[in-house]
């Protein structure tokens, strides 16, 4: 009968003649058309069209994002910038939410930072009209090396060199935060929350995780649909070719270590949002070995999850008080 616009302030007056004959309707049915045919059926002016999903879920970000912000009472947010695709995605919901002006970016490129994704970082700023601060890590991170290599000595590189870097970036995003100001968006996606493929204290430092609700192949469709809102793209198309990777040892790809997301995020959606049993995944032709390996991964990062940062819900189960999972238990499947 009426619909106000999707994500927008708006005041909707709607006037309702009342008769025997709609009660009796109201009573009988909730089909709005046999409603809307009524002699007596109210009559509006204004029915707003519903959004396509991915308009619908970028205007939810932004909204989402802008009140947290607002109504704890900053007006400015920085993120770090990396190049890749979530945070080029958290730092267009930033400008939107914002304004461009009251958006930070800080790039912190260590040595296994390509040359294309710095770049990347840069044209995406100049298309936001942001300001993007570059503070490389390499030799704050050669020191914790040498601090720490008396007690290395002997043991290969491993996860733990790849989490320092990532800790390093949280305390400087922390650090920037504490001396000017604002609110830090963390740029992590659903998938990679999970099955754990985020640092404690790492990138998961921060005052709100924007995206934490979004799997990877739909932050793929949202940057997608941003470029498509403007003349020119604002993310650059390399940004979208390339293929995903945390770039915290060389050569590294998320694919080495997850799979492919398409993949990975149908096993997630079907056992995060629809509750699928392993058997009914592979029954769907969904590949045992990985349904195994990506269940067992989101049961046991529970507690990461349990320790990020707020973020705005979009899906049916979002990760919090849709999603009870116990951190500490003794079943194992």
């Amino acid at each position: 009968m009426a619909r106000a616009k999707q994500f927008e302030e708006q005041l909707l007056v709607v006037s309702l003649r009342v008769s025997e004959a709609t009660e009796e309707i109201f009573e009988r049915t909730t089909n709005p058309k046999e409603i809307a045919s009524s002699p007596s059926a109210p009559r509006n002016d204004t029915i707003a069209s519903v959004l396509e999903n991915s308009e619908e879920i970028y205007k939810a970000l932004v909204i989402g994002t802008r009140d947290y912000a607002a109504k704890n009472g900053f007006k400015k947010v920085a993120l770090g910038l990396s190049g890749g695709v979530d945070s080029a995605l958290v730092a267009c919901i930033a400008c939107d939410a914002f304004g461009s002006e009251n958006v930070t970016a800080i790039s912190m490129p260590s040595r296994f930072n390509s040359k294309a994704t710095r770049q990347d970082a840069r044209v995406l700023a100049k298309n936001l009209k942001i300001d993007l601060k570059e503070i490389p890590i390499k030799r704050i991170f050669a020191s914790y090396l040498k601090t720490m290599a008396p007690y290395f000595s002997g043991f290969p590189a491993d996860i733990t060199e790849e989490n320092i870097q990532a800790r390093i970036r949280g305390n400087i995003l922390m650090a920037m935060a504490n001396k000017f100001g604002g609110l830090i968006l963390t740029t992590g996606n659903k998938s990679e929350m999970a099955v754990g493929y985020c640092t404690l204290y790492g990138d998961m430092s921060g005052g709100y995780a924007v995206i934490k609700d979004v799997f990877k192949t739909k932050v793929y469709e949202l940057a997608r649909f941003r470029n498509s809102m403007s003349k020119e793209p604002l993310i650059p198309k390399s940004t979208l070719l390339r293929a995903p990777s945390a770039e915290l040892r060389a050569n590294q790809t998320d694919e080495e270590t997850l799979g492919s997301y398409e993949d990975l995020d149908k096993i997630l959606i079907a056992y995060i949002e629809n509750h699928a049993s392993p058997q009914d995944m592979v029954a769907a032709g969904m590949e045992a070995k990985l349904v195994a390996k990506t269940i067992r991964l989101v049961d046991m990062n529970e507690y990461k999850r349990r320790q990020a940062p707020p973020g705005v819900k979009i899906t049916p189960c979002a990760f919090g008080k849709d999603w009870r999972l116990p951190i500490t238990n003794g079943y194992k499947k």
